[in-house]
């Protein structure tokens, strides 16, 4: 079978890698200049352990197996990374019921290692933290994204997959069996293939809507969720991710490690109507208040601006946060095309099982 993979993001190149080592033929067509320029370049480089998300959901199966099997390959494949721990605190009542809640879902998701800590235990592991109670889930840990994206690139072109940069996808249409992809930049072509994976990220849904065949209707909409990001200036305060209890949209301005050793916070939530990635300085006084709930030893005009990314929301604010969208020739009938939508957090670490998934789809 021959398949065209559209995006070159950590999930884009999943697919194509897990295609390609099933014998399938695999190109990836690629907008930009490189691999993970878009949603896999800007997030906190977190291997969650797959404990927020509803039992039977996509997010929490492909989560859980997904960080696994991430593990397993950061392993193998000298990609750097370091299970280093999580600590989820509440700082009054109804923070402690929502963890309380959170440790819940996360038994019943089959997370390993987590534990329920009183505020003096988890006290004891920081010594920085104020916290009345906390959920310690030791599965989490942190990874570099670029590195894993680079091995997941070298796979696929050790199983003889290639990746075309600088070529945006326009237009898909179907001609028999077949898609035909109408692919520009330097050397416009029309690319012929058994079988198409958008997993263009924040392009996804515009693709969709270039799919003459497909039902315009099952195309969701796109809502973008900008997560700001703060460095900390000194020592880390911390040698474990700090998590407080979620907060609307998002996971809540949290505390990152990076495997050199440096500290941040966020990501923050705004809800934007089109991509914009610079850091207000002025936020900076949001997120000291949010962080001296958990740390009031955080010092003055400590944080600087980091970085931002933006997550492909499915569900705004005030909504059920989505599932992820998987969308395949089972649901919508067309053979040989599969649509991901929405695929934010925890998609890094359920990226490996993504893959298996959307391989099965094709081939079934």
């Amino acid at each position: 079978m021959e398949v065209l993979v559209v995006g070159a993001g950590v999930v884009g190149l999943a697919v194509a890698r897990a295609l390609a080592q099933r014998g399938h033929a695999v190109i990836v067509a690629e907008s930009t200049g490189g691999i993970g320029n878009g949603v896999s370049s800007r997030n906190s480089e977190v291997i969650h352990g797959g404990l927020y998300y509803p039992a039977g959901s996509l997010r929490a199966r492909h989560c859980v197996a997904g960080r696994r099997m991430l593990y397993d390959f950061c392993a193998s494949h000298g990609v750097p990374h370091r299970r280093c721990g999580k600590l989820i605190v509440a700082t009054n009542p109804l923070e402690q019921q929502k963890i309380e809640g959170i440790y819940a879902q996360g038994l019943e998701n089959g997370v390993e290692g987590l534990s329920c800590l009183s505020g003096a235990a988890a006290k004891a592991l920081e010594p920085h933290l104020a916290c009345t109670g906390a959920v310690l889930s030791q599965e989490t840990g942190i990874v570099d994204s670029h590195a894993l994206m680079l091995a997941l690139q070298g796979d696929l072109e050790d199983a003889g997959g290639m990746i075309a940069f600088r070529a945006p996808v326009s237009r898909i249409d179907r001609e028999g069996s077949r898609w035909q992809a109408h692919v520009g930049g330097d050397e416009p072509a029309v690319v012929a293939v058994d079988a198409v994976v958008n997993a263009a990220g924040l392009g996804a849904q515009a693709l969709a809507r270039s799919i003459a065949a497909y039902p315009a209707a099952r195309v969701p909409r796109l809502v973008l969720a900008k997560g700001h990001y703060f460095g900390c200036v000194g020592k880390p305060a911390f040698s474990r991710l700090i998590y407080p209890a979620p907060v609307e949209g998002g996971l809540g301005i949290h505390v990152t490690l990076d495997l050199a050793g440096r500290i941040r916070f966020g990501p923050d939530v705004e809800w934007i109507d089109a991509e914009a990635y610079a850091v207000d300085p002025a936020r900076a006084p949001r997120f000291t208040g949010s962080i001296r709930r958990y740390w009031p030893g955080l010092p003055d005009d400590a944080l600087f601006p980091d970085y931002a990314g933006i997550r492909p929301k499915l569900t705004g604010p005030g909504e059920p946060a989505a599932d992820f969208g998987i969308d395949g020739p089972a649901e919508h009938g067309l053979s040989g095309l599969v649509q991901l939508f929405g695929i934010e957090s925890p998609g890094l670490t359920a990226s490996l099982a993504i893959a298996e998934d959307v391989a099965r789809r094709l081939e079934a």
